[in-house]
């Protein structure tokens, strides 16, 4: 048994008795009570709340996705201090520029470094500005790869070919 079905497995029981306490308590509690209206929110939704003990796709704890999204949580933060409305939108632009790449794959600094030089350089002219849109620029850099990708392993299987060609003893070398 895994740890995860483990851990549900010692959970259950301990969810059953709090929905238990939670119902008998309720009856000796004023109606007017602040108490009262969050056993009664956690009771109207203990079938979301209970989900993850019958599914395994659910976890009780919600650290993944929060890791997940500290980055933007940060980022906006940290946008409060972009002086302003221009700087503001500078921020904007640019965390969107290196979301976009981080989410295609790809490595922002590279990315950044590249672009500005073929703009500044007049590499890329104003009709084809298109062409740097991450996408765009990712699948040019893989089609650029792809040929001396072949080329290496060309290469490489035929010095395994020559190698074995070798090998007319089977493989065993002699010292």
């Amino acid at each position: 048994m895994s740890a995860e079905r483990c851990g549900k497995a010692e959970t259950k029981p301990l969810m059953e008795a709090l929905k238990a306490r939670l119902e008998a308590v309720k009856d000796g509690i004023s109606r007017q009570s602040t108490l009262i209206k969050a056993i009664d929110y956690m009771l109207e939704r203990w079938e979301g709340l209970s989900a993850f003990l019958d599914d395994g796709r659910l976890e009780l704890d919600t650290n993944t996705v929060e890791r997940s999204i500290r980055p933007i949580a940060i980022g906006k933060k940290n946008s409060l201090f972009s002086g302003d409305e221009g700087g503001g939108e500078t921020w904007a632009i640019l965390s969107s520029l290196l979301n976009t790449a981080r989410l295609n794959g790809v490595d922002p600094e590279a990315y950044l470094v590249d672009v500005l030089e073929r703009m500044v350089s007049g590499a890329t002219k104003i009709n084809q500005l298109h062409d740097l849109l991450v996408w765009n620029w990712k699948a040019a850099l893989d089609a650029e790869d792809a040929p001396r990708h072949d080329a290496a392993e060309a290469t490489a299987g035929n010095a395994r070919s020559a190698q074995a060609g070798q090998d007319d003893d089977g493989g065993l070398r002699h010292g």
